[in-house]
């Protein structure tokens, strides 16, 4: 069995925020990507193989028509069986879904919605650049859940250009009111290469200190653990039974195949990056042309820094086996209080999820150093 992941590189608009490979491109060249999505999935080499997980991420998988986001879902089951049980998600932006799209996507096969909301106020939404409106979001989630879909998650962001705490606690009441089963809390960071990088630079954006930053990621743990919800990952909170299936594969390094402009996959050991933007990747399937820009072999001790680096941010801790990891560098970690050791794994503490980076050198250090030993 493989994950699988479909790119959809297609926009209303692009954010100011988003360093995806997305393009606010419309008209044509939506439905010339869906032949040449469909068409590559069809010449897979890994075609037979049963769909573990199957994500359609971007961009926005909803700005297609409806049509065209079915016959790549189609295309994908016909050379990846999807068994019942087998989590289905597509992100949506609430403006780009109603109750019809909603209703063919769950009766196609789709069983998991991820909602990209960010902020339910109006000002932080205009500030970021999303196409949708509050309203908007929780219309989503009415039809959503009206649809069929008994799994639906909410993307959320904190510490916003000029945001207060008063402002992300109303961001976190409005969305728990919504009685999602899972939600993806993520703290805003400036990319190269976005129009927010670009303000920066320019002392256009102000953005909340680390104290206030600390204070509203401790306030997601706070009211999600107070509504029932679990973290299973620093920035996932999940009601038990939704955690998403397809991230537990990235973040536990296991095998996926991506699929579309921009799709990185990694399968066997070599991970690849498809052609990103939506011309050149069209020509390149319709010449017959590989598709990775690039590609890397990745060597044992890649793998090892990987599982260090992704496990340390799930609750069920990273296992010790084979990590090589020296005695010193737990002893490092431990004596800071970032993490405590039990049947032979590594779990991070309430302080040491503010330094996971910070935890994850510390040990990958110690892992490269104990190679050459």
């Amino acid at each position: 069995m493989i994950a699988v992941y479909v790119h959809i590189p297609f926009c209303p608009s692009k954010c100011g925020y988003c360093d995806f490979n997305s393009y606010a491109m419309d008209g044509e060249i939506k439905e010339r990507t869906t032949v040449a999505i469909c068409k590559e999935i069809e010449q897979s080499p890994w075609k037979g193989e049963s769909a573990k997980t199957v994500f359609f991420g971007g961009g926005t998988p909803t700005y297609l028509e409806q049509d065209q986001l079915l016959r790549i879902l189609d295309t994908v089951a016909a050379v990846h069986p999807i068994a019942s049980d087998v989590e289905v998600t597509s992100e949506a932006n609430p403006g780009t879904v109603d109750m019809p799209k909603f209703k063919s996507m769950r009766e196609a096969g789709f069983n998991r919605i991820s909602l990209g909301a960010q902020s339910f106020n109006e000002d932080e939404l205009l500030v970021l650049g999303r196409v949708h409106r509050s309203g908007e979001i929780e219309r989503a989630v009415h039809a959503a859940r009206e649809a069929g879909f008994m799994s639906l998650n909410l993307d959320l962001m904190f510490a916003l250009p000029d945001q207060t705490m008063r402002g992300w606690n109303s961001n976190l009441e409005r969305a728990l009111a919504l009685n999602p089963d899972h939600l993806s809390l993520y703290c805003l960071t400036i990319e190269e290469n976005t129009a927010f990088y670009k303000k920066q630079l320019r002392g256009q954006i102000s953005l909340p200190d680390e104290d206030i930053q600390v204070e509203m990621y401790n306030e997601c743990v706070r009211q999600t653990a107070e509504r029932g919800f679990e973290q299973y990952e620093i920035s996932n909170f999940a009601r038990p039974g939704f955690e998403c299936q397809h991230n537990l594969c990235y973040w536990r390094v296991e095998d996926y195949a991506g699929y579309g402009p921009g799709a990185v996959g990694c399968v066997d050991g070599v991970r690849y990056t498809n052609t990103k933007h939506p011309v050149g990747y069209c020509e390149k399937v319709g010449a017959g042309l590989p598709l990775p820009f690039e590609s890397e072999v990745l060597t044992e001790e890649d793998r090892r820094l990987e599982k260090i680096m992704l496990g340390l941010r799930l609750k069920e801790g990273l296992p010790l086996e084979n990590l090589r990891i020296a005695p010193i560098g737990l002893a490092r970690c431990l004596e800071r209080g970032w993490i405590h050791q039990a049947s032979n794994r590594i779990f991070l503490t309430e302080e040491g999820m503010h330094f996971c980076s910070e935890v994850s050198l510390e040990l990958a250090a110690t892992v490269m150093a104990s190679g050459r030993a």
